[in-house]
């Protein structure tokens, strides 16, 4: 886990934290809900052990591979429209460096500067590092939220593993006709868990997202109980 990032006057930030963290969050939200709505959609049409058994373990399996390719080709997409912008603008800083300089001075403009001093900041900008004067003011790119495909598959597979584990766990440990009830308990104490550890690693307030993901975890586990029921046949 990187360190929060800290300014020169000692203002902590979390930023640097949003790539991985919105990965793993979601890998681990998805794991939870995922296969706990699996199980108890499986359990509300066949509650014998064997089918609910196999239908969590299948889900967690095919789950953490889908969330860690997800997560890889969709990340991996970003980096590669990231790095294409940075060699359009390389090679326009190359072609006209003139019209750049005074696109820079623009936008700095446009940010509340007088004409003059975004002038003068645009052209000692241009004269230490135009390109990355560019990227970080005209593409918004920066080093802290650069794409990481890799990270981002690990993180998001990881989490979804260890996340979709735990209902699991608890259909393979619950008495005999009450796998429904003891999953929807165990998925709900586990949310409320993970929204607050998430709101916590990004230094955010906890009682939102703890009651956005109850929520959402809550409401998909009563749509498939609901199509068990429905359907109820046997698996």
């Amino acid at each position: 886990m990187s360190p929060p990032y800290q300014s020169a006057h000692d203002e902590i930030h979390f930023i640097n934290r949003s790539g991985w963290l919105r990965a793993a969050v979601l890998g681990a939200n998805d794991g939870i809900v995922s296969v706990s709505s699996l199980i108890v959609g499986v359990a509300a049409a066949d509650p014998s052990p064997g089918p609910v058994l196999i239908a969590g373990v299948a889900g967690l399996a095919a789950g953490a591979m889908s969330m860690a390719a997800g997560e890889y080709v969709s990340v991996s997409s970003q980096s590669d429209i990231e790095r294409a912008d940075i060699a359009r603008e390389k090679q326009a800083l190359i072609d006209t460096p003139v019209e750049e300089e005074a696109e820079l001075a623009s936008i700095y403009e446009s940010r509340g500067l007088s004409p003059t001093t975004a002038a003068l900041v645009a052209k000692e900008m241009t004269e230490k590092d135009a390109l990355g004067a560019h990227v970080r003011d005209e593409l918004g790119l920066s080093e802290v939220h650069s794409a990481n495909p890799l990270q981002a598959a690990l993180a998001s597979g990881l989490t979804f593993t260890v996340a979709a584990a735990l209902p699991l766990t608890a259909a393979m440990l619950a008495p005999a006709g009450t796998i429904i009830p003891v999953v929807v308990g165990t998925t709900l104490i586990c949310l409320a868990g993970l929204g607050a550890l998430g709101a916590q690693a990004g230094g955010a307030p906890k009682l939102r997202p703890t009651a956005r993901v109850l929520f959402w975890g809550a409401a998909a586990m009563a749509v498939t109980a609901l199509i068990g029921r429905l359907f109820g046949v046997n698996v």
